[in-house]
């Protein structure tokens, strides 16, 4: 008994071996797909199907425009492949193909990017990060082969330097669609540079803070040669009265005047060892560092003193002040007996 099972069993291992070399095993189901990629102008079946068998090369669609997407309801679908005869196409529980032709994106970006270059290299704008442009019409984005791996190139190019006007003409070298498209763009280029802008009206010395500059870009032709940066305008004064959008320069700012004329002030005398302060009144207006006349209030006298500090200003000769007792402030060594 066990010789006759064991006869059975061999007889059923070679016969599958057999049906394995002979290729009797059925053949892969064909499968609908519900995502389809292409990248030629016609969808065929092994695009549509997979395990489509020797029906795989045949065109039954046109793809849509480079770089779009398409539905196709399962009913034209299964239309279009009846004609060839798939065996038990599973179509699953789809209701529709959604094709889509690949393409290779040109921006408005990469053109703009494109004729920037060229204007750095042939005419002289300066570095292409500082070169601003503008299209005279939208630039669209433009699709071809993805083949076509190839730089844009700029294969002509006319431009007025006195008044940044461009137009450039444009190649693709390997793309069939390029060379049918208008690759023509016109516009304008201006160098610019990076300011200080104001971000809201400041009125004659007013102090500049941190919020109330913004840094932009714009033209060199406006700007000049005056352009200044955020951190280099903070703590100075406006000269005179900026509206909020002004460009801040040089010429505009000055130290913020911490000693005003007419102001009642500290005047100090200061020597090694002796420290003398005697009040005093500005006779004009200066910042930290300036060098102003005071009126020694003491004396009568008018003096030239340095600007350390709001209302205080040091007396930078080696000429003593007049004060009384209650006035000054002394160092163990005693101040001199001259007065000014």
């Amino acid at each position: 008994m066990l010789r006759i099972i064991t006869l059975a069993v061999l007889l059923a291992l070679t016969g599958l071996a057999a049906a394995q070399v002979t290729g009797a095993l059925p053949p892969p189901t064909p499968k609908l797909k519900e995502l389809v990629t292409v990248t030629s102008e016609v969808v065929r079946i092994g695009d549509l199907v997979d395990n489509a068998g020797a029906t795989a090369d045949i065109a039954v669609f046109r793809s849509p425009d480079l770089g779009f997407t398409g539905g196709v309801p399962i009913a034209r679908v299964i239309e279009a492949l009846a004609p060839y005869q798939i065996a038990t196409l599973n179509t699953g529980s789809l209701t529709e193909v959604v094709v889509t032709r690949l393409s290779r994106n040109i921006t408005g970006k990469e053109i703009e990017a494109r004729i920037a270059r060229a204007l750095a290299s042939q005419y002289g704008f300066g570095d292409i990060r500082n070169i601003s442009i503008t299209f005279d019409k939208d630039i669209r984005t433009i699709h071809v082969e993805p083949t076509a791996t190839e730089d844009l190139q700029v294969a002509r190019l006319y431009v007025d330097q006195r008044t940044g006007r461009f137009t450039a003409a444009m190649e693709l070298p390997g793309s069939t669609v390029a060379r049918q498209l208008p690759l023509r763009f016109s516009g304008s280029a201006v160098e610019t540079v990076e300011t200080a802008i104001l971000t809201r009206t400041l009125n004659r010395g007013e102090a500049v803070k941190q919020s109330d500059v913004i840094v932009e870009r714009r033209s060199k032709a406006e700007v000049g040669g005056d352009s200044i940066g955020a951190d280099s305008v903070v703590g100075l004064a406006v000269k005179r009265p900026l509206r909020a959008g002004s460009i801040l320069r040089p010429s505009d700012l000055a130290k913020a005047e911490v000693v005003q004329r007419n102001e009642a002030i500290l005047i100090v005398y200061a020597v090694p060892g002796v420290l003398l302060t005697v009040r005093g009144k500005a006779l004009e207006a200066g910042a930290v560092g300036d060098v102003v006349n005071v009126l020694n209030t003491q004396s009568n006298r008018t003096v030239q003193a340095t600007v350390t500090g709001p209302g205080r200003v040091t007396i930078a000769s080696a000429m003593p002040l007049q004060a009384s007792t209650a006035e000054s402030t002394t160092e163990p060594t005693p101040p001199p007996t001259s007065a000014e």
